[in-house]
């Protein structure tokens, strides 16, 4: 077994037979930030999650088996160098670039609420970097040579109907999909397929009960972190360094942080999967 990288949530070895393993580890980062401390579980919860999507979207994927608690193996993929993100409601990050899809993928007289859902699922794929994402249209993908005009289209057609019913399954547990990120690679005889993991580190969950359009909403993935960090001010130091080309150093996570994230982690995966950890 050869360790091919090291992320920042798992790690990746080639097996001898040709196949590739990851391990799920309690690792978490946030704004390209790898934390200091280890989120407990939170690997077993990501490789649940990733096993129990695989095995419900009843779309072509690369997942082979489960080895141990946190630890899954998969076929090698040539992976696509875009990340195929899909957004059903009005939040994060999408906030600020709405307006590049007014007339496209929005009505041009859109009117938005914060997390309100949009009017329908919109395809707003990334570039694809251990660094940072950068947003990118069709035009531009297929410029960067990406991906092809066919291949992109597949692409949005396909995230688009597997974010529909990742929302349905999980709409059934009492939960809402705001957003996801889908990896797509093609196998040994060419064919697209879904690859890399779906967990909480790959959408925006959100407890159905509690929703409210019009403010901010309790998440149940690591936005929990995130909103922790944005209120100790660990965010505006990211963005002051940035400036600079540099990244501060990790905070240690407050213990009530570590713990109530590890219990969503635990609970969101019960309530969808119908499984008990």
């Amino acid at each position: 077994m050869r360790l091919i990288r090291k992320g920042k949530v798992k790690d990746i070895y080639e097996l001898e037979d040709g196949n590739v393993l990851f391990h799920f580890s309690d690792r978490v980062s946030a704004f390209d930030v790898k934390m200091a401390t280890p989120i407990p579980r939170k690997g077993e919860v990501l490789c649940r999650f990733g096993e129990f999507w695989f095995n419900a979207l009843g779309t072509p994927h690369h997942m082979l088996r489960i080895q141990d608690k946190d630890k899954m193996v998969v076929k090698k993929l040539q992976m696509i160098p875009l990340e195929c993100v899909v957004r059903g409601y009005f939040y994060g990050s999408f906030q600020e670039r709405y307006k590049d899809h007014l007339g496209k993928s929005l009505p041009a007289d859109y009117k938005p609420v914060l997390a309100g859902k949009l009017p329908r699922p919109i395809f707003d794929p990334t570039t694809k970097s251990e660094e940072h994402d950068m947003p990118v249209d069709k035009k531009q993908a297929i410029g960067m040579g990406l991906v092809s005009e066919k291949d992109y289209d597949y692409l949005e057609k396909t995230s688009i109907s597997l974010y529909e019913k990742m929302s349905e399954i999980a709409g059934r547990g009492g939960f809402i999909i705001a957003d996801v990120k889908f990896e797509f690679g093609r196998d040994s005889t060419g064919k697209i397929v879904l690859g890399d993991s779906l967990g909480p580190d790959e959408y925006r969950l959100w407890l159905e009960k509690d929703y409210q359009p019009g403010k901010m909403q309790e998440a149940y993935d690591k936005q929990h972190l995130r909103d922790w960090l944005i209120k100790t001010g660990f965010k505006a130091e990211i963005d002051r360094l940035a400036k600079e080309g540099k990244k501060p150093d990790p905070p240690e996570v407050a213990p009530e942080i570590v713990s109530e994230l590890a219990r969503r982690y635990i609970f969101a995966y019960e309530k969808i999967s119908g499984k008990r950890l």
